[in-house]
């Protein structure tokens, strides 16, 4: 387990739950990319793909914690992107 991996996912993680509350709350998704998020999310998966297969530790429970806050990102944004364009 790697104190800067560790570090990594909680850095990048930490801003997930905010845009996660305030899309929620607001269900305005102008200005987000879909793009952006489906590459980040790519990118948790793969980090969790490469725990379960070569290095499990307790790290991979950040990598699906974060994919989560990822996903239900892009869930409203599908959900929430026609309010966008009537505004």
């Amino acid at each position: 387990m790697s104190f800067f991996e560790i570090a990594m996912l909680v850095c990048f993680g930490a801003g997930w739950p905010f845009a996660v509350i305030k899309t929620y709350r607001t269900k305005n998704v102008k200005g987000k990319s879909v793009l952006f998020i489906g590459l980040i999310l790519i990118g948790y998966i793969c980090g969790f793909l490469h725990k379960v297969f070569y290095n499990y530790d307790e790290v991979v429970f950040l990598y699906i914690f974060n994919g989560m806050l990822v996903f239900a990102e892009l869930i409203m944004y599908f959900k929430y992107r026609n309010l966008a364009h009537r505004n």
